[in-house]
């Protein structure tokens, strides 16, 4: 049941103890001590139904603790070192005693009981985008544009011919389309018996290039990022079979308009069948299209789904293991994200989940006890916790702790599972249940590992404030500063991004906190952090609150943030900063603008500046095309809020941003020029979007020292 809480509740995480102070090298990923201070793990995998610890030297059986395989006798059987551990190493098939080991240049599979070489074969040169079928042990890849199969036997094939073989990138096979919107990630699919490939083929001829500029040669040069802004020509996408005994290549004939989407592609169990979510250009049409994976011929239209502001597919069809005829959807049809089970002979659907929460993910299937089991924020819009529900009965069953954020792996037949969950003052918890009884076994218990070690820990907390209308509950996180005297005033940090399909706040350890929080806590400052409305997970009413309008409603739930703030005896209300990246680049700049007496200084990490300037499948979505939309973009464009500008403002950007192109950044700085405003400017060259490893680093001692400068 979901729990009640007002912000006058303050749920205390960690008191101040210890005496080492935490530095950028403790808590940024990129830090040399950061994996010294990571909670204790246990690396875990499935053999079948057998449950493994997968340690750097060896695989062993979980519960018995019996060694299966080791490092040196795969390397042994195999007749040279292949293996780098013992988490490299995967036991693909439950009733076969085989190990099998990626490196660079090859696959390996041993049978370590048989103590012999199964089979080998070596990874083409310059094979991207993967895709390795483990039944039928044939290996999908791209070489620049083109798609290529290479089978069990070794025999290759190239699928496509007219892929793109320089940088130009016109027309690619196999790779992931939309911008990696609708919860696309690859762009190839194997049937379940790994012996047809569907596959993209993306046209981008007819999209505009951005011009991305490359200064680690001593003549720069200049590469050209396919890149379509909202409003403008965008990419056309086919979807093909490959049939891998004939050789063929069959297409499917799709319906509607050349730039529509095709998203979340599923294979029917039999192969007969090819399922495809495809959406209307405006993203407020979705149809459930069933293909005849023979002829490319439509078979049927399943559903259709539509409303007046859009519709997102995000997951493909998961068919029940024991009925081919059923398959589990998920939708936001009734305002938010649940199961329902589907009949494919005739597109009759049965609600499965029901309530003011979301599911999260499905985790799989029970298939003796006829469950599918997911996770869901049902406890609390915080958690995310593992249930069961038996589709013979209406009834959800929580598996495991009703608390924390969860992930979970289940056993072949779905009668075990592994459930991993952090909550607030734990840092991590590993359990070995089963799904139909929920009994279980702890596997480990983590400690904290900044109070082993002997580090101050500030005081960090969890509540609720209403948002802008009044009605809505919006959860925050707050970090005091270490040594907190609530007699003091405090120079105060709002960290905030805001927009959909992300959270900043949730019920795990330390409720969510980023390193650089309990950093900036160190060095005195008091940090704050509001998921406000258009975030992820609180159904469609919440996010679609910022449709046609991004950044209004959003920066109006901040700024109740920042009302409560101003009410507590111990913030600094004339010493107020506020730091986002990406979206919350976006609000950054726009509440600096847009409120300029709030905030005393910000910094900006790749700000989106105009929505006309973003690509096509996000702008369009919640945004609209400007010529349809052209009062919105105009209201939510930063360029028009320019010459607000009276702090203190930092824009960071990586100089080879594919995401926000800097564009964005550079016209803010030409408008802030023209209106005689004063913002600051540090870019990574060669660093696209985010920075990794030493950068991160780098990076948070820059933002850090900006505050330090002109806040505190």
């Amino acid at each position: 049941m979901r729990s009640k809480l007002f912000f006058v509740l303050l749920m205390m995480v960690n008191i101040v103890m210890g005496q080492k102070t935490l530095t950028l090298e403790d808590v940024m990923s990129g830090g040399n001590n950061w994996h010294n201070l990571r909670p204790e793990n246990l690396y875990t995998a499935w053999w079948g139904n057998t449950p493994l610890e997968t340690t750097a030297d060896e695989v062993k059986e979980l519960l018995t603790g019996n060694s299966l395989i080791s490092v040196e006798r795969f390397n042994e059987i195999a007749g040279e070192k292949v293996a780098f551990s013992g988490h490299n190493i995967l036991l693909p098939y439950g009733d076969k005693t085989i190990a099998q080991v990626r490196t660079g240049s090859k696959r390996v599979q041993i049978d370590w009981k048989q103590g012999n070489v199964v089979w080998s074969q070596p990874i083409p040169d310059g094979a991207a985008n993967q895709d390795f079928n483990l039944k039928s042990r044939h290996l999908a890849y791209t070489v620049k544009g083109n798609l290529y199969v290479l089978t069990e036997e070794g025999q290759t094939s190239q699928v496509s011919q007219d892929g793109s073989v320089d940088d130009s990138n016109d027309i690619v096979y196999g790779q992931s389309v939309h911008r990696d919107e609708f919860g696309i990630s690859k762009g190839t699919f194997w049937s379940p018996d790994g012996q047809q490939l569907a596959f993209y083929r993306m046209d981008q001829s007819m999209v505009a290039g951005y011009p991305q500029v490359d200064i680690s040669q001593r003549i720069a040069a200049v590469t050209m990022d396919k890149y379509p802004m909202a409003g403008e020509t965008s990419h056309q996408v086919r979807v093909g079979i490959f049939n891998v005994a004939s050789r063929r290549v069959n297409w499917l004939e799709l319906i509607g308009e050349p730039d529509d989407y095709h998203t979340n592609i599923s294979w029917a169990p039999d192969g007969k069948t090819l399922y495809i979510f495809e959406l209307n250009r405006d993203q407020n049409d979705m149809r459930l299209m069933a293909y005849d994976t023979e002829t490319g011929k439509v078979r049927k239209q399943l559903l259709q789904e539509r409303h007046d502001k859009y519709v997102e597919p995000m997951n493909g069809l998961l068919f029940l293991p024991w009925d081919s005829s059923k398959a589990i959807m998920q939708s936001r049809r009734d305002g938010f994200n649940h199961l329902y089970l589907l009949d494919v002979n005739n597109g009759k659907l049965e609600q499965l989940t029901y309530g003011d929460f979301e599911v999260q993910e499905v985790v799989g299937f029970n298939t003796k006890a006829k469950c599918v089991l997911y996770l869901s924020n049902a406890m609390d819009p915080r958690t995310s916790c593992l249930f069961s529900r038996n589709l013979a009965k209406p009834k959800c069953t929580l598996i495991g702790a009703g608390e924390g954020v969860h992930s979970a792996s289940l056993s072949e037949d779905g009668q075990q599972v592994i459930d991993r969950y952090s909550a607030p003052t734990l840092p991590r918890s590993i359990n070995l249940y089963d799904t139909k009884t929920g009994k279980g076994k702890n596997l480990l218990t983590a400690k904290d590992p900044w109070q082993e070690q002997g580090y101050k820990i500030p005081e960090i907390t969890s509540g609720s404030i209403k948002a802008a209308d009044g009605q809505t509950d919006l959860y925050y996180r707050m970090v005091k500063p270490v040594d907190f005297d609530p007699t003091k005033k405090y120079p105060t940090v709002v960290y905030v991004y805001g927009g959909p399909h992300a959270h900043n706040v949730d019920a795990s350890w330390h409720w969510c906190l980023r390193g650089w929080e309990a950093y900036m806590a160190t060095k005195g400052y008091l940090l704050f952090i509001l998921d406000n409305r258009g975030s992820e997970w609180r159904g469609r009413e919440f996010e679609q609150v910022t449709f046609r309008q991004l950044g209004v409603e959003e920066m109006k739930d901040q700024m109740e943030g920042v009302k409560f703030l101003k009410s507590l005896p111990y913030v600094d209300a004339n010493r107020m900063g506020v730091h986002g990246w990406s979206y919350g680049g976006f609000m950054t700049t726009s509440l600096m603008c847009t409120y300029p007496d709030a905030f005393k200084v910000g910094v900006a990490g790749g700000p989106v500046i105009d929505w006309k300037y973003y690509e096509v499948m996000y702008g369009e979505r919640y945004m609209d095309t400007p010529q349809q939309n052209p009062e919105g973009y105009e209201k939510c464009s930063l360029l028009n809020k320019a010459k607000n500008l009276k702090g203190r403002l930092q824009i960071i950007f990586g100089y080879n941003d594919p995401t926000c192109v800097p564009q964005h950044t550079l016209s803010f700085l030409r408008a802030c020029e023209d209106a005689g405003t004063q913002p600051d400017l540090f870019t990574y060259p060669g660093d696209g979007h985010n920075m990794f490893g030493r950068d991160q680093v780098h990076l948070h001692e820059r933002i850090t020292r900006y505050f330090d400068d002109y806040l505190k």
